[in-house]
């Protein structure tokens, strides 16, 4: 039967067919049968930084010569958001000397009854020898250890900083930043550096400062890796114009 096409004169008796839809075709977001590829893929400076993670590894006690990332460690003129990446002391191993000198000084009052010239001495006289001796000795060995301790250079991702403690009212301070270091060498001489792997590290940089020396520090060839490392991190930076 004919379909009218007024729908307003349209008889009771009269069929109203819809055109039939066509099915909609599910929509296939991977035309390749294939799946989705993640972005997996980290930005070239993102490599380098993990690659010195790797080098650096952890640090088991805030005594170490070897401060991986340190999480409590400050210096004065840091940035708020600069984070540290190393933090090296001289070897444990040249602090032997002045512990064993600290040693005989504590023991050397054991000998004075030995010493014939000071039995000529009251009693009381020996005691405040042997107290201003134990200060001395306590003094020498307190000076050694915090110039130990606060001599430290520092790695952080912007810059190397270079602090030398000379005593509690002098020490020096300088850096140099990353993007300036031109080369890194390190050598390893003697049989103690040998055996327990420290020696010197030497960065040439075009800052004011021609060269930073680093005496006597751990592991020099992997501290010369990480430097390398940062130095190409920051040339990706300034390739992709990131440079702070």
């Amino acid at each position: 039967m004919p379909r009218t096409k007024d729908l307003d004169t349209v008889a009771p008796d009269d069929l109203i067919s819809a055109s039939p839809r066509k099915p909609n075709k599910p929509k296939r977001s991977h035309p390749q049968g294939g799946k989705p590829k993640k972005q997996t893929s980290k930005s070239a400076d993102q490599q380098y930084r993990q690659k010195v993670y790797k080098l650096i590894g952890h640090t088991k006690h805030p005594l170490s010569s070897f401060l991986a990332r340190p999480k409590v460690f400050d210096f004065d003129d840091r940035d708020g958001e600069e984070e540290i990446i190393l933090v090296l002391r001289r070897h444990w191993f040249t602090n032997l000397n002045w512990i064993l000198v600290f040693t005989l000084m504590l023991i050397f009052p054991s000998f004075l009854d030995f010493v014939p010239l000071l039995e000529s001495f009251p009693p009381r006289y020996n005691l405040l020898f042997v107290i201003f001796w134990y200060l001395i000795s306590f003094a020498v060995a307190f000076e050694n250890f915090l110039s130990w301790y606060f001599n430290v250079f520092i790695v952080t991702e912007e810059r190397v900083v270079d602090i030398d403690f000379n005593n509690l009212l002098n020490k020096e301070i300088s850096d140099a930043k990353i993007s300036m270091i031109q080369d890194v060498t390190y050598t390893v001489t003697g049989v103690s550096q040998t055996i327990f792997n420290y020696g010197d590290v030497f960065i040439q940089t075009a800052a004011e400062i021609p060269v930073i020396e680093i005496s006597q520090i751990p592991n020099p060839n992997t501290v010369a890796k990480i430097l390398q490392q940062m130095r190409l991190e920051e040339e990706q930076e300034a390739l992709e114009g990131r440079i702070k």
